[in-house]
């Protein structure tokens, strides 16, 4: 069955300003997803609707842009540093490339995004097991857990994705959380966090349910941030900062309550009353048409804009409703 006639049928008569219509109106990357997760459309509709991400829309935009290396933003490496283009520069550099195309859901087994992830690893590796680019000495813990969901979501075939996540597991800290000043740090960071926890949880996917280390790291993980309520300081209850508190996508390397909850509910963690004031922050955010707005931008080079700031946005819409769904039910 077709998207269109499955909705025909589950959705007879869709009202325009319905946010679901209105999110299946959008990208393949946003349509497949509202099929999955809000919809419940039947496996065979949400695959083929899937498969569109590579051939339409944003997911066919970024495509085009990698270069015949496989790397995004490169330019002339043989001239240039053999990191060009890799981690740098932001957002364009084959790192977020591939993380927005691992959140458009593009297909595991796409062979440009393989191929790029296959540099991430030959490149960014190093001799402690994490990643780092460039003029970094030692490996970077926020972009070893972005570099694991993206060689565990593309399913990278190599025994050296199991020698990261072994590496993230031991930067872990006493509290639960990660920081990318490890071993300097002696309080975990939600920025490196909410990355490293991305990162475990798309590997124990790849990797199946033969790591309990993996689920009781994130489960530690995940305590962290629910000691600090998702977003208050856990020695003053105070919110720690403001931007926390905004809704943004991409988030590129940064945490916010509803990228936090989106984790949250992908894990299908467990409700804890902690979560109850994050949710409510996110009930209240939505306008009088049942849509979220696009609320921020992080400043820096991009392939083109997805959303309008200020406009109501497809990806916190989406993301909104299926934190809801789960919390509701």
């Amino acid at each position: 069955m077709d998207t269109e006639s499955f909705v025909r049928r589950v959705i007879p008569t869709p009202p325009k300003e319905s946010p679901i219509a209105w999110l299946l109106d959008g990208d393949p990357s946003i349509r497949w997803q509202t099929l999955r997760d809000l919809v419940g459309a039947p496996a065979r509709t949400v695959t083929r609707e899937r498969s569109k991400v590579a051939r339409e829309g944003w997911g066919a935009r970024l495509i085009d842009r990698q270069g015949r290396d496989g790397r995004w933003a490169g330019g002339n490496v043989g001239r240039a540093s053999p990191d060009r283009g890799l981690y740098t520069p932001k957002w364009i550099s084959t790192t977020y490339t591939l993380l927005l195309l691992r959140d458009f859901g593009l297909p595991a087994a796409n062979a440009s995004a393989r191929k790029g992830c296959k540099l991430l690893l030959d490149h960014g590796l190093q001799r402690d097991g994490g990643i780092a680019y460039g003029f970094w000495k030692v490996s970077e813990t926020c972009v070893t857990g972005m570099t694991l969901s993206l060689l565990s979501y593309f399913e990278i075939g190599d025994r050296r994705v199991d020698t990261i996540a072994r590496h993230m597991l031991r930067r872990q800290m006493p509290d639960g959380g990660w920081n990318c000043r490890f071993p300097r740090a002696t309080h975990a960071s939600v920025h490196t966090t909410i990355s490293a926890l991305e990162g475990l949880r798309h590997y124990e996917l790849l990797r199946g349910r033969s790591e309990p280390a993996v689920r009781e790291a994130q489960t530690r993980g995940r305590e962290f941030l629910l000691q600090h309520r998702l977003f208050r300081s856990h020695r003053t209850g105070r919110i720690m900062k403001p931007e926390f508190t905004r809704f943004a996508f991409p988030p590129r390397w940064h945490y916010d309550v509803l990228r936090a909850l989106d984790y949250f509910q992908a894990v299908g963690a467990p409700r804890d009353e902690r979560l109850t004031e994050a949710i409510e922050m996110v009930r209240n955010r939505r306008d009088a048409s049942g849509r979220w707005p696009q609320e921020y931008e992080y400043h820096g080079k991009t392939w083109f804009r997805l959303e309008r700031i200020g406009a109501p946005g497809r990806w916190n819409t989406l993301r909104a409703l299926r934190v809801l769904k789960w919390w509701d039910g």
